[in-house]
């Protein structure tokens, strides 16, 4: 009768050890990363940086109001057009110099800087906050290129990391997007959103993945987009920032932008 009592609390406490520690084999499962065989032609880098020619873009809106980035970007990811601006989400937008620029922006900056508007994205941060502030790392850094990642499905709504993002690069889904979406031009290779859930831009994470440019460089006809691995001293963007003088946004944070105007 003992040994079937032994026997008995042997077996419960095997079993009452697998079932509480399924979450943790779970959450660690989910550590290890996708169980995929990368693409081959994946763009390689370990710091994705993005460089942006204003006078190009100045010019090119000049001649006929040019917003081709900002279009390829939210078709590319599926982002509502939301009339309403307290509700509005953008990835790409557009910005006067001294809402850019705060702390440099000087009342005898050229007229047509102060005038003229700036092209505003996520800055992929070398030291993000909003991934620091995010409770569930539905926002976190991916490791091998630096980029700031979001994951919709992890996302709580809390906003802290929009709390934390000194650049009013994220946008909140207040109500359900997808009725502004219009049906026949919804991306179905990417993933729409929900209500409660915050977005950005990624960097065009998917496309680096398959060897392509971010949706936004490939469709600016300027070229006013240059994008690259900003550690690789060969890299078109290494010898841009290293024949001209450029800006970052809000610098003295410590955030380390990776996005570089030229003006």
């Amino acid at each position: 009768m003992e040994k079937d009592r032994r026997e008995f609390l042997k077996i419960g406490g095997i079993s009452v050890l697998g079932l509480s520690a399924l979450p943790v084999f779970q959450a660690l499962a989910q550590q290890q990363g996708p169980r995929y065989k990368p693409d081959p032609n994946a763009l390689q880098g370990a710091q994705w940086a993005m460089v942006v020619d204003m006078e190009k873009c100045w010019e090119e809106q000049e001649k006929r109001q040019c917003k081709d980035c900002i279009l390829a970007c939210h078709k590319t990811h599926n982002v509502p057009d939301i009339p309403d601006p307290k509700r509005e989400i953008k990835w790409i937008w557009l910005e006067e110099y001294k809402h850019a620029f705060p702390d440099q922006a000087h009342e005898y900056a050229p007229q047509k800087v102060k005038e003229s508007p700036f092209m505003l994205l996520c800055n992929h941060c070398t030291n993000p906050p909003c991934v620091r502030v995010c409770p569930t790392k539905a926002t976190f850094k991916r490791a091998q290129d630096g980029i700031v990642m979001m994951d919709f499905h992890r996302c709580i709504g809390c906003r802290y990391c929009m709390a934390g993002c000194p650049y009013g690069a994220r946008s909140f889904n207040w109500g359900d997007p997808r009725p502004y979406l219009k049906t026949e031009e919804i991306n179905m290779t990417y993933p729409t959103r929900r209500k409660g859930v915050v977005e950005k831009c990624t960097f065009c994470y998917e496309r680096i993945d398959e060897g392509l440019q971010p949706a936004c460089v490939e469709a600016c006809k300027a070229k006013a987009l240059i994008f690259g691995d900003v550690t690789d001293p060969n890299s078109e963007v290494r010898k841009i920032l290293s024949d001209h003088y450029s800006l970052r946004r809000k610098v003295e944070l410590g955030t380390g932008p990776n996005v570089y105007y030229l003006i």
